[in-house]
Formats: structure tokens, C-alpha cells, sequence
């Protein structure tokens, strides 16, 4: 069946002092299907983060790191190779996180967790869900504020050194117990996701009454698969997204907003 395709429903209208005010209609269709479920999950991607200002994997590439490709830091084979290089590279993204803050659709998420059981899955390696308050139940990528050994895979909780200003190089700290490099605990090109966060994610979208898929392009697997999977199982699927993507004829229902716009609309709807 082909998917519903409800357009944003967004009114400018004026108020005193002259403040536009943004009201966002959010489609009955909509309400139906959230009206009706207890357990939510919800699966979020680049575009959610983007709307907080978290530049782009290249997009981060500004000042000395223009002349490096992403592609070849994020890689086991280039931490093996240049460490201090590659640590660089994360802690100068670590810190471009501290000037960045959740958006309203992160807070909506939160408020929603209050009233329901609301599963976040994340694609995301920042920590604006956590800052807005909700539990992510699964990291699908890793995160950028998580640490482990290289060599070993020992969690590393220990303060970390984290620049204001632009450095190229920066030696990493070494692990306790086997001395080898501290890395980001994220996933790098050729590495497999996390088998355990994976688990949560597809016991999650199975075992929903509905799943929202957020400002992600459903183009990077297996996280695209997870819609397709709890469609398979019979939960529906709502994609909110600006513009269509990969996934946009999978899902029960697209509705064509920002998740900034559309959340707090929808949690406010909800009552």
C-alpha cells in the first residue's frame, strides 16, 4: 500500500508587538495512530541533530582539518597508523558539541517519555537526547562521548583533554590495564555496529505500536532496515522529514516537517 503523505500544516500568524507565532496543525491521521500507542520508538538520524547546528561528518571539516578527507580518520586502520592524528580529530568534535544545544523536537521527546514508554534509537554519535533529558536506548553508531581501549575494548571513564582551538595532533590516553590508545567508542568505516545496541533496536521496532524514523535519509544499513523491520512485523511506520528519502515509501504515514517543528506540536496535541 502506498504511504500517506500529509503535508506540514504550518500558519505564520501575527500576534501583538509584532511576533510571528508558528502554529503546526498536526494531521488527524497523525493523531489516530499516536492516540492508540503506548510504546513508541523512535529512530533518529543525522537531519535531528542537524537542526541544533551539528555539522555534517565533511561539513565539520573547517580550518586545518579542510585538508584531510573524513573518510580516512574515521577508520581502525588510521588510529593504528597516526593516533594522535585521528584523537585530534574526535576531541575537536567533542568540543564543537559543547557549543551546540538540544532542539525543541529533543525536549518533545522527553516530554512525550513522561506520559509514554517513548524508545529512542539513535544514529546520531552526540549527545543531544541525553541533554534534553531521555534515555537513549541504543547508540546505532556509537558515541562521541564514550571511550574504550583500542586493544582491548576496556570502557575508559577517565576526564580527557578536550582543545578550544584547532590542534592537529594530540596523543590520545593510554588504557590501564594493557596500555594501549584510548579511541572514541564509535563505529568507524568497516567496523560492524554493536551487536547488543542492535538487538535493543530490533526488539524495539518489533515490539512498538508505532515508530517514528526522524531526519534520517535511509540510505546507511542496517539501521535503515529497522523501519522495514517493524513494518514486516506490523507496527506501523511514520517518517517525519522535510523532504522525501530512501525510506519515504516504506512507511505508513510521511509527514513533511522538521522534527524541531513537528514534535512539540504532536506532544502538545497529545495532551
Amino acid at each position: 500500500m502506498e504511504p500517506l503523505i500529509l503535508p506540514a500544516g504550518i500558519a505564520l500568524h501575527g500576534s501583538t508587538g509584532g511576533i510571528t507565532v508558528l502554529m503546526v496543525e498536526v494531521p488527524a491521521e497523525l493523531l489516530e495512530l499516536t492516540r492508540g500507542a503506548a510504546r513508541i520508538s523512535v529512530l533518529t538520524g543525522a537531519g535531528m541533530s542537524a537542526e541544533s547546528g551539528v555539522p555534517t561528518f565533511r561539513d565539520a571539516q573547517d580550518g586545518l582539518w579542510a585538508q584531510y578527507d573524513p573518510m580516512t580518520l574515521a577508520t581502525p586502520e588510521a588510529f593504528a597508523d597516526q593516533p594522535d592524528l585521528v584523537w585530534a580529530w574526535y576531541a575537536w568534535r567533542r568540543h564543537l558539541m559543547t557549543t551546540i544545544e538540544p532542539h525543541a523536537g529533543h525536549r518533545a521527546l522527553t516530554r512525550w517519555g513522561e506520559h509514554a514508554a517513548v524508545e529512542v534509537i539513535t544514529q546520531n554519535v552526540d549527545d543531544l537526547h541525553e541533554r534534553a533529558g531521555h534515555h537513549v536506548l541504543a547508540h546505532l553508531h556509537g558515541s562521541l562521548f564514550s571511550l574504550r581501549c583500542f586493544d582491548c575494548d576496556l570502557p575508559y571513564d577517565m576526564p580527557v583533554e578536550v582543545p578550544t582551538q584547532q590542534v592537529e595532533r594530540l596523543e590520545p590516553p593510554l588504557c590501564p590495564a594493557c596500555l594501549g590508545h584510548i579511541r572514541p567508542d564509535i563505529v568507524w568505516f568497516g567496523e560492524p555496529l554493536p551487536v547488543p545496541a542492535f538487538e535493543r533496536a530490533e526488539q524495539s521496532v518489533t515490539e512498538a505500536d508505532l515508530v517514528l524514523v526522524i531526519g534520517t535519509s535511509g540510505a546507511v544499513f542496517p539501521a535503515a532496515g529497522l523501519p522495514l523491520l517493524a513494518r514486516a512485523n506490523g507496527v506501523p511506520t511514520v517518517e517525519i522529514n522535510p523532504v522525501p528519502t530512501e525510506l519515504s515509501h516504506e512507511t505508513t504515514l510521511n509527514w513533511r516537517i522538521t522534527a524541531g517543528a513537528g514534535l512539540p506540536a504532536l506532544v502538545s496535541a497529545l495532551g
